[in-house]
C-alpha cells in the first residue's frame, strides 16, 4: 500500500466533524447518507491525503454518491460547502430575497435550490461580536421544542398552495414525495389457473383427461387474471394554474418514480396553448432535474389556456396509445376556456368515453360560493365521474382514496343541480 507524506493539520482538527455536516447536508437533500459512510469517508480522506482538490472531490463522491441522479446533488452541495464565496453569496440572495447586490442574472441550475435549502435549513444570522461567547468551544446541547409538530403540520395539509411561503412550499414538497395513490387492480379478460377458481377450465380439463385414458378425474378450474391499470394526467400549466401545477408535477414524480403503487404505467401531458409530453421527464429520479426538463419542453407554461383544443391533439394523437387498456384518467385545470364551449364539451365526451375513470380536479373548487357559472366549467362537467378540489396537499391525500371507490363523485352531483 503506498504511503503518503505527512500532511501539516493544526493541533485541533475540524476536518472529521467539517466531512459530518457535509455529510448532513447530502443526507437533507435526499441521498442516503447514513453514520456508516460517513465513518467510510473520513477513513477514505485519511488514507487518500488531503493535497488535492480533485483527489478530496473524488474520494468523497465514492463515498457518498451511489446513483447517478444524486451526483448533480453533491456537486453542487460539495461546491458549496468546501470553500466559493462567490457562489455561497448566489445561492444566500436566491434563498433569502431581503440579500440584494449579490444575485448573479442567472437561473438556478437543477439542484442548485435543493442544496441550498439543505444547507442553509434553519441558520440563522450570527451573533454581534460583542454577544459571541469568547473562550469556550464546547457545544451547547440544542433543545428542539417539538409540541406543536404535529399542529403545524395539519395546518400544512389544508393550506392552499397558492397562500404558502417559500419555506412552507419546501415543507408541502417533502410531505407530497411520502404520498401515495394506491389503485385496485382489474380483472382481465385473460384467465390463470386456480384451485378454487370459480370457472371451470374445460380445456385443461380435456387435456388431463386425454392423459388418463379420456375419464375426467378432476376439473380444472381458473379465474380471471389480475392487471393494473395506467395513470394518464393532463396538467393546466396556464397563468392561472401555475402555482398548483408546480406542487401537483411535484406529486406526479413521486407517484411515477414509486416501486408497488400499483400503476402500469404513468403518463404525463401538459396543456396551455398546447399539448406537451412530459412522460419521460419524469422518470429521471431527480425530481430537481426532472421538472426542469419538463419546464424547458413546456414551452407555454404561465401563457394563456386553450383546453378545448388541447384536448383535441391528446385524443387524436395520444388516445389509443396510451389508453388502451382502460386507464384512469387525471385532468387538473380550472376549466376556464374563452374557445367554443361546444368544441370542448365533444372532446370531453370522447375523452370520457376512452377512460376507465375521468377525475377532475379545479381549485377553484376551494372557495365555499363556486358555482359553474363558466361556459367551459359547465360543458366539461357533465363528462367526468369525479370532480373534486385540488389546491391542498388534504385535497390530494382525498384523491388517493377516490381511485379506490369507483362510484365516487365528489361534488360533481352537487353542481350539476345548480346547473
Amino acid at each position: 500500500m503506498p504511503r503518503y507524506a505527512p500532511i501539516d493539520v493544526p493541533d485541533n482538527p475540524r476536518l472529521a466533524h467539517n466531512i459530518t455536516h457535509f455529510a448532513r447536508a447530502l443526507r437533507a437533500a435526499g441521498l442516503p447518507v447514513g453514520p456508516g459512510r460517513v465513518i467510510d469517508a473520513v477513513r477514505a480522506v485519511e488514507a487518500a491525503g488531503f493535497t488535492s482538490r480533485t483527489d478530496f472531490y473524488w474520494t468523497l463522491h465514492a463515498c457518498f454518491v451511489s446513483r447517478p441522479e444524486h451526483r448533480a446533488v453533491f456537486h453542487q452541495i460539495f461546491r458549496l460547502y468546501w470553500r466559493d464565496p462567490r457562489y455561497l453569496e448566489h445561492m444566500m440572495s436566491m434563498m433569502l430575497p431581503a440579500v440584494r447586490g449579490v444575485q448573479e442574472d442567472r437561473a438556478a441550475d437543477a439542484a442548485e435550490k435543493r442544496a441550498a435549502e439543505a444547507l442553509l435549513d434553519g441558520a440563522e444570522p450570527p451573533p454581534p461580536p460583542e454577544e459571541a461567547p469568547l473562550g469556550d468551544e464546547e457545544e451547547l446541547p440544542i433543545e428542539v421544542d417539538a409540541s406543536q409538530t404535529m399542529s403545524a403540520e395539519e395546518r400544512l395539509r389544508s393550506l392552499d398552495f397558492e397562500q404558502m411561503s417559500t419555506a412552507e412550499i419546501a415543507a408541502a414538497k417533502r410531505m407530497l414525495a411520502r404520498l401515495t395513490l394506491p389503485v385496485k387492480p382489474i380483472a382481465s379478460r385473460r384467465a390463470v389457473a386456480a384451485p378454487h377458481g370459480r370457472r371451470p377450465d374445460w380445456p385443461r380439463t380435456i387435456r388431463a383427461a386425454m392423459r388418463q385414458g379420456g375419464e375426467v378425474q378432476r376439473l380444472a378450474r381458473q379465474r380471471p387474471r389480475m392487471r393494473w391499470p395506467s395513470l394518464v394526467v393532463l396538467c393546466d400549466i396556464s397563468g392561472s394554474m401555475s402555482h398548483y401545477s408546480r406542487m401537483v408535477l411535484h406529486f406526479l414524480h413521486a407517484v411515477a418514480n414509486q416501486k408497488g403503487a400499483g400503476w402500469a404505467k404513468v403518463h404525463a401531458f401538459t396543456f396551455g396553448t398546447r399539448l406537451t409530453n412530459i412522460t419521460r421527464h419524469l422518470a429521471t429520479r431527480d425530481v430537481d432535474q426532472s421538472l426542469k426538463a419538463a419546464g424547458a419542453e413546456a414551452q407555454d407554461w404561465e401563457g394563456g389556456t386553450r383546453i378545448g383544443a388541447c384536448l383535441h391533439a391528446f385524443n387524436r394523437d395520444w388516445s389509443r396509445r396510451v389508453m388502451g387498456q382502460g386507464a384512469v384518467v387525471l385532468l387538473i385545470t380550472d376549466g376556464l376556456d374563452r374557445d367554443d364551449a361546444g368544441a370542448l364539451g365533444r372532446e370531453m365526451e370522447r375523452l370520457h368515453l376512452s377512460s376507465r375513470r375521468l377525475i377532475w380536479l379545479n381549485p377553484l373548487l376551494r372557495w365555499d360560493g363556486f358555482a359553474p357559472k363558466a361556459a367551459g366549467i359547465r360543458a366539461m362537467l357533465p363528462h367526468v365521474d369525479s370532480f373534486r378540489a385540488g389546491h391542498s396537499i388534504r385535497s390530494l391525500e382525498d384523491l388517493a382514496e377516490a381511485i379506490s371507490r369507483e362510484r365516487d363523485e365528489g361534488d360533481k352531483r352537487r353542481l350539476l343541480d345548480m346547473m
